[in-house]
């Protein structure tokens, strides 16, 4: 996973970022204004920096200005298009607009991540290895068959790792915002995978809500 830092000054979003982040097993490094960002920066080295653009001190673009070469999202509730302009042209890998929901701001340092080279596409537990780039998923080193629509949904339960998801989310998700069906679609395809891949103690039921892949 990676080591990411969050440059946030209201603390309530910044705490809500790092325990999203920590639960799906990054490493983050908090600050809460430019100067500190910039000084953190010339001392140790990170995979992504969440940057909020109107911060203390200094704001986030004199900031990214001083520390390009470093992967950058920023976050900020400016939501102009011309605001968007500005931070892409100056070389941001992603804009997001506050507010958002945390799995999208997991989506995005995921996307960041691999196009940086610095997310694993391989995962493993308890005798179970997934190879994202192939989509082979293995037992105790056993190739399992797994249909499209089951790889799917353990991959979206794989990225967002110890988060509940409700059915509707992870057929959002899984199956795509166009999907018409029953969310007991969710239900079969996951007892599939509990019995395929012996996860039956890992794919937790978050009762009246829907799934957990605890690690």
């Amino acid at each position: 996973m990676a080591a990411i830092l969050i440059v946030e000054d209201e603390i309530p979003i910044h705490e809500l970022i790092r325990r999203s982040l920590e639960a799906v097993g990054h490493t983050c490094v908090s600050v809460f204004d430019g100067k500190a960002a910039i000084r953190e920066l010339s001392q140790h080295e990170v995979d992504l920096v969440l940057l909020d653009i109107m911060l203390p001190e200094v704001d986030g673009y004199e900031v990214f200005q001083q520390i390009k070469g470093t992967p950058t999202i920023f976050l900020t509730a400016r939501s102009s298009l011309s605001d968007k302009v500005k931070g892409l042209t100056l070389g941001a890998d992603d804009y997001l607009v506050k507010p958002f929901e945390m799995l999208e701001l997991l989506a995005r340092v995921d996307a960041v991540l691999r196009r940086t080279k610095k997310e694993s596409r391989e995962f493993e537990l308890d005798g179970v290895k997934i190879d994202f780039e192939s989509r082979q998923v293995f037992l105790h080193a056993a190739p399992v068959e797994c249909t499209p629509k089951e790889f799917d949904l353990l991959e979206v339960l794989v990225k967002n790792r110890n988060i509940a998801l409700s059915r509707d989310k992870l057929l959002e998700l899984a199956w795509g915002y166009d999907y018409v069906g029953d969310t007991r679609t969710v239900d079969v395809h996951i007892q599939k995978l509990r019995k395929k891949l012996e996860m039956e103690g890992v794919i937790k039921t978050v009762y009246k809500m829907g799934y957990r892949l605890e690690v």
